[in-house]
């Protein structure tokens, strides 16, 4: 087992990459605890590790609220006596997130605040933790558009996903020699039901699939295993790394045939 006697922490567990990766560290050992704002979906996730012969707790947190970041990590140390894995996976698209001109106020700061500030929030009071327990490892989910321009214009996404791309280089620099890690996972489109949504119109959902080399987009199984590299022992000399898995998108020049 990859992961036996870790604790692990996932933000976003209730559904799409959270639930995966959440599902695949217990089976591989860790005792996980599922963050989710949403209390059907967290609690769900739970059920299914726990019919699975796992371990895991629920706690509903909004890693917007700096409060409940708190609580949700000093829950995670209460439940399993540790923290070892961090992994800052929450974060939204915005239906009328537009172009710089277009995008409202109040649309850039709601994305800005899950998606960029709620990791900042997450590694604040989670690498406390990660430190009382000897080390660990931080992955904060970015985006292949923080490596590119999206196809589509989404700013406010795109925006928050560079900060967490830069932020994460920052911390995995400072803490390097404090036996913490940390990576940024940068998936291409994955199909999850925020994509789903996202996506329902089948010109909007062509015009991205086009762009990728493989020809679809990703299961959200593929990118909880990468996750679960980066959160073993196995990714015992990565940090500060932008972990691509996009489906060749970033390689991509011209659109295939």
């Amino acid at each position: 087992m990859r992961l036996k006697d870790k604790v692990a922490l996932i933000t976003g567990a209730g559904s799409g990459i959270g639930r995966e990766s959440a599902l695949l560290f217990a089976k591989e050992g860790a005792k996980v605890v599922v963050a989710d704002v949403s209390e059907n979906g967290g609690e769900e996730t739970v059920a299914l590790i726990k019919k699975n012969d796992g371990d895991a707790a629920f706690i509903q947190a909004n890693v917007a609220n700096p409060a409940e970041v708190k609580a949700m990590v000093g829950f995670a140390e209460k439940t399993f006596g540790k923290l070892n894995v961090l992994f800052n996976n929450a974060g939204i698209f915005h239906d009328q997130d537009d172009s710089v001109t277009t995008t409202e106020e109040s649309v850039w700061d709601f994305v800005m605040n899950i998606n960029l500030k709620g990791v900042y929030l997450g590694c604040q009071y989670g690498i406390p933790a990660l430190l009382r327990a000897g080390g660990g490892s931080i992955i904060n989910t970015a985006s292949f558009v923080a490596i590119m321009g999206a196809a589509a214009p989404q700013i406010a996404y795109t925006a928050s996903k560079g900060g967490v791309l830069a932020m994460t280089r920052e911390i995995a620099v400072e803490f390097a020699r404090k036996n913490i890690r940390a990576n940024a996972l940068c998936p291409g489109p994955v199909e999850t039901p925020l994509l789903a949504k996202l996506l329902s119109d089948p010109a909007r959902r062509q015009r991205r699939l086009v762009h990728i080399p493989i020809g679809r987009f990703a299961r959200a199984t593929e990118i909880a295993n990468a996750a679960l590299f980066l959160a073993s022992d196995e990714s015992s000399y990565v940090t500060g790394s932008t972990f691509i898995v996009d489906g060749g998108i970033t390689s991509a020049y011209i659109t295939p045939e």
